[in-house]
Formats: structure tokens, C-alpha cells, sequence
């Protein structure tokens, strides 16, 4: 290295990348932390309907080399898990067996479609037209969330 010049690319400030996840029935939300490790960023909105999720979801995994997923998990307002974390629950464990060697995380994500809404309605973007932004804007608060917070 040169004094005075920072790590060329792929030197140790790079971090494994993460894999943020709003599971929903009709569409998941994808995002996908930078290579720092600091940021989260929307990937893409997968539509259950016309894509094999967990197979879509294993592609990624492999083209964006993740290193661990981080699924949005919606507890109730006291905390505890009903039905919706349920399904999430079962997703994780068809998802597991989709990319076995990946380790799968929860994290609360009680507000995090509120919140999206309200970062996309800042931006000028109406929520209403916006079904597959606001899946990945999901995402993206559910993933900054484990950043922030690790």
C-alpha cells in the first residue's frame, strides 16, 4: 500500500454482503448491503405470481456472494408472534433448505413498511402506485436496521 492512498478494492475494509428480506405473500422485497458494510440498497421486488421466490432469492444470494440473510420479522405490538410471523417462520425454513449454507436472521420489522411509506412519500413518490418500490423500501429499512443496530 502507498502512504496516503486507501486500500485498493478488495482490501480488508470489505465486508461480506447482507441480504435484507420484506416476505410477503404476493411480493419480497430485496435489498442488499454495500460492500462496506454500511448502507442498505433496494435490489428488486420478486412477484410470487411470476417467480419462484425461493429459487430467485438462492440466484441472488450466489451473484451477490451474501453472507447472511436478514428477514423482516412482524411481531405484534406486545412483541409476540402471530400468524404473519408464522409464515415468515415458514418461509425461512423452505429458505433455508434453499441455500443451506447461509445463515438466516430475524429482525423486527414491526414498522417497517410505515416507515418506507413515509421515506418514499418524502421523496415525492405516491405509495399508492408504488406496490413494488415499497417492497424493496422495506427491505431497505429492515436491512439498514440490522446494520445500524450491530
Amino acid at each position: 500500500m502507498v502512504k496516503g492512498y486507501p486500500e485498493p478494492v478488495g482490501g480488508p475494509d470489505i465486508q461480506p454482503r447482507l441480504l435484507g428480506i420484506d416476505y410477503g405473500d404476493a411480493r419480497i422485497g430485496i435489498a442488499v448491503s454495500d460492500e462496506l458494510g454500511f448502507l442498505a440498497h433496494p435490489l428488486e421486488t420478486i412477484h410470487c405470481r411470476n417467480t419462484h421466490p425461493l429459487k430467485r432469492i438462492a440466484e441472488i444470494v450466489a451473484e451477490k456472494q451474501v453472507a447472511k440473510i436478514i428477514l423482516g420479522l412482524p411481531l405484534r405490538l406486545d412483541s409476540t408472534e402471530g400468524p404473519a410471523a408464522e409464515k415468515v417462520r415458514a418461509f425461512s425454513e423452505r429458505l433455508a433448505k434453499e441455500v443451506p449454507s447461509i445463515p438466516i436472521e430475524f429482525i423486527d420489522e414491526s414498522y417497517s413498511t410505515m416507515d418506507a411509506q413515509k421515506q418514499l412519500h418524502a421523496t415525492g413518490k405516491n405509495t399508492k402506485n408504488s406496490k413494488g418500490i415499497i417492497d424493496q423500501a422495506a427491505a431497505v429499512v429492515i436491512l439498514q436496521s440490522y446494520l445500524d443496530n450491530s
